[in-house]
């Protein structure tokens, strides 16, 4: 984290020349009073200026998106990164175009770039931040088509009245698929196998005692 010490006639001349060295504003800022000022005798000797050390707050979301535009900017990729909360933590959109080369094959390369966020945000924070990516509304499209995946299992499952298993998937994916089929009274979800290998089971309630 950033920090300065500065000088000046008053307290708050002394933070000000240290946000205009640090260029952020007040609120990003601890301060701490190392020296106050003092006028001296008859306000002229031994008179003393206002020292101060002005810490950079540590912001988790600020370090995550500088680290995301850093790693776009040498991926050549021109974006522009807007960041909102969302049901599951911040999310930062990733805008451009041909955004394909950031979302990789089924979200691999959007998952492991944001896996890379989170570390890096969290890694001196004082409180867990999630902080979700998504780039050309991928997730929720992806999120459409695990769903529509898994009512067509379903009823695949139901008709053979037997367990299906789907293909290996990240356990975000797992997820969606657990969190949509959770409710139904005719089928039970679970997930089997090994990382990064392990996949979804999706039974008739009556195959799966």
């Amino acid at each position: 984290m950033k920090k300065v010490v500065a000088t000046a006639k008053t307290i708050e001349d002394a933070v000000q020349k240290a946000l205009e060295e640090l260029c952020v504003p007040r609120e990003k800022v601890n301060v701490r009073i190392l020296e106050e000022p003092s006028r001296g005798l008859f306000g002229l000797i031994g008179s003393r200026d206002a020292k101060v050390e002005v810490e950079v707050q540590y912001d988790p979301v600020d370090q995550g998106l500088a680290f995301l535009q850093d790693v776009l900017a040498g991926m050549n990729v021109d974006a522009r990164v807007e960041t909102r909360r969302g049901e599951e933590g911040m999310l930062f959109d990733i805008q451009g175009a041909n955004l394909g080369i950031i979302i990789g094959r089924r979200g691999q390369t959007l998952d492991s770039l944001q896996y890379l966020v989170n570390v890096v945000a969290n890694r001196h924070a004082d409180k867990h931040v999630r902080i979700v990516l998504d780039a050309e509304n991928y997730r929720q499209r992806r999120k459409e088509t695990l769903e529509q995946l898994a009512e067509r299992v379903t009823k695949k499952a139901l008709s053979m009245k037997r367990s299906v298993r789907l293909e290996p998937m990240s356990a975000a994916e797992r997820k969606v698929i657990h969190s949509f089929l959770q409710k139904r009274a005719d089928v039970v979800t679970f997930s089997e196998g090994e990382e990064p290998n392990r996949y979804i089971v999706i039974a008739p309630k009556e195959a799966s005692s």
